[in-house]
């Protein structure tokens, strides 16, 4: 089923997040698939290694752009430094986030998500779309999350950040089905990455990221909205039956529980 998407979208996959987690598990499904990649990230070490693996492994070629996509300009930078590259599917897996009171963590973070999960996101959609519109075809996967439904108390921000993205997903991927470019929200639960890790998030029964990768590469083109993982799932059902109130303490209390569970926090 993928080895068609290379076929469907290609030449060439850019990635970003790439270093790690998520986006490093797309990098290397789309290698595996024969696109070519233009991988992103802050880390320039990494991906540099990174891409020698892919390159060598799979015969791709694959480019690196070291970037922190939340600083105001970079997107701005990334499509100058990718106006020759024939980029047919952006995969937009750069993001973090926090746990905690909203009061009690630092607010240039706090900000600092908005503009790399949500301004961002916006600005490689516009940029790489007109793009993808100009070849009348392309994809584009974006990143909500089960918090992403309601919000979510301890980790308000983030959630919000991913409403902001599957409600933006959902929107596009209308006005750009008729110009051959198919849009897809991932929104997975637990993920055991980095991410978490930064966050500061204690993740049970976490799905890994080669799931995500697979569930997302599989309902590209087929649905608009996907929970990769039994897990999210089975969460994901669960909590819609819930009035919306209800729905926003139970996730505070499993935020809660993550707190619980790493006392670094």
């Amino acid at each position: 089923m993928e080895r068609a998407l290379a076929h469907r979208f290609g030449p060439t996959a850019l990635v970003t997040g790439a270093s790690d987690g998520i986006g490093q598990a797309f990098a290397r499904r789309l290698a595996e698939d024969g696109f070519d990649l233009i991988l992103v990230a802050r880390r320039e070490r990494v991906l540099e290694e990174l891409a020698l693996d892919l390159s060598g492994r799979f015969g791709v070629d694959v480019r690196v752009v070291a970037l922190d996509l939340a600083h105001p300009g970079a997107v701005t930078e990334l499509l100058d430094a990718t106006q020759d590259s024939p980029v047919g599917l952006v995969v937009a897996a750069a993001g973090y986030g926090s746990i905690g009171p909203l009061l009690e963590l630092d607010p240039a973070g706090e900000t600092g998500m908005v503009d790399l999960n949500c301004r961002s996101v916006v600005a490689l959609c516009h940029g790489f779309g007109a793009r993808m519109a100009g070849q009348g075809r392309g994809g584009i996967v974006l990143f909500g999350s089960l918090v992403g439904f309601s919000g979510a108390p301890l980790s308000a921000t983030y959630a919000a950040t991913k409403g902001f993205v599957q409600s933006f997903a959902e929107g596009i991927a209308v006005e750009m089905r008729p110009q051959g470019i198919e849009v897809l929200s991932v929104a997975p639960g637990p993920v055991g990455t980095g991410f978490a890790a930064r966050a500061g998030m204690s993740m049970g029964q976490a799905a890994t990221p080669e799931t995500v990768a697979r569930g997302a590469l599989a309902a590209l083109g087929r649905r608009g909205t996907v929970r990769p993982g039994g897990l999210a799932k089975l969460l994901g059902w669960s909590l819609a039956l819930l009035p919306r109130p209800l729905r926003v303490r139970v996730l505070g209390q499993i935020m809660k529980g993550m707190i619980a569970r790493n006392p670094a926090v």
